[in-house]
């Protein structure tokens, strides 16, 4: 369906030049129509052709600033398709006519399956057995018992696919949820962001999902991480600006709550950084989305999307109001 108070498109007629940021893509968008012209661009500094005719672009994964620069360069363009599910270094920068579509799906089973990883990590005391491992310290008192997941409630902000995904990989393990988007569905069991001071003191994980948007930077704050009950988990695999880094330092620093954090604020986080020297502390390179299975799943996604495009038809995952 074309997003509310959006042109519906028309079937493209002649050549339409699309630009992919790796050559394996190829292979991986599927039949495409005769008319397309695929090129690659892993840099945007070394470009195969004049900028002129491109219509479609793929800008490289987890792209930074320089890339979103060229946006101005290229006069004939009319969608951008992000390999990410994060939206935030392109919204309120795409000239105008320009649609912005995430990758919103593909991620779902990834970023699902290092939340759980991380949670089991962290309750299980691998970290800790790891450090006692490259001492080569059979360190029983040390880490035993440890904590476990089953009997938890675990709080998931930001209720969208990756969430549902999560709480799929997460129900054998005889959990509780309790789900937390930007506004209530009560008919879905989902709560609203303003009920967070409620709802926090009695999770024992907190996972953010969230995108990154003026709505959700610094949501956790001193007063989100104080609600936390003692002993809580906090895991995000949002993005790093979501949490203010000087309260999780304050905060983690006391030892009373512990974090798993895929992202941080900044990224990387420089090697004299407190948080690396925290033993309660999980932290992971960016990595959830960065697996095998990532390029498969996105240039199916990326071949849909152009297919559209050409047939005159809406695209998918249009980036509205920065989700």
């Amino acid at each position: 369906m074309p997003i509310a108070g959006q042109p519906v498109p028309a079937p493209i007629v002649g050549e339409v030049k699309v630009w992919i940021p790796h050559d394996s893509g190829r292979a991986l968008l599927g039949e495409l129509p005769s008319e397309v012209i695929v090129e690659t661009v892993e840099d945007p500094a070394k470009l195969p052709s004049p900028k002129a005719g491109v219509q479609f672009w793929v800008p490289p994964f987890l792209a930074g600033r320089k890339a979103v620069g060229l946006l101005h360069e290229l006069p004939d363009l009319a969608v951008v398709q992000l390999l990410s599910a994060g939206a935030d270094v392109w919204v309120g920068r795409m000239p105008d006519g320009v649609t912005l579509c995430d990758a919103r799906g593909v991620h779902d089973p990834s970023t699902a399956e290092w939340v759980v990883a991380a949670i089991l990590s962290q309750l299980r005391g691998f970290p800790a057995m790891a450090r006692a491992q490259a001492r080569r310290r059979w360190a029983y008192d040390e880490v035993a018992p440890t904590d476990e997941l089953a009997g938890k409630r675990v709080l998931i902000v930001g209720a969208g696919s990756i969430g549902t995904a999560l709480r799929a990989r997460l129900t054998p393990f005889e959990v509780e949820f309790v789900l937390v988007a930007r506004t209530a569905r009560p008919g879905h069991g989902v709560h609203g962001v303003d009920e967070l001071p409620r709802l926090l003191p009695q999770a024992d994980v907190v996972v953010l999902l969230v995108p990154l948007t003026e709505q959700t930077r610094g949501l956790v704050d001193e007063t989100f991480l104080a609600a936390m009950r003692d002993g809580a988990l906090l895991v995000n695999a949002a993005r790093g600006p979501v949490a203010r880094t000087e309260a999780l330092v304050a905060e983690l620093g006391t030892g009373r709550i512990c974090a798993a954090l895929d992202v941080t604020d900044p990224e990387p986080l420089p090697a004299d950084h407190p948080l690396w020297a925290m033993p309660n502390v999980l932290i992971t390179p960016h990595v959830a989305g960065s697996v095998r299975g990532l390029l498969p799943r996105a240039y199916r996604l990326v071949g849909e999307q152009i297919r559209r495009f050409v047939a005159g038809e809406p695209p998918r995952n249009v980036v509205v109001d920065g989700y």
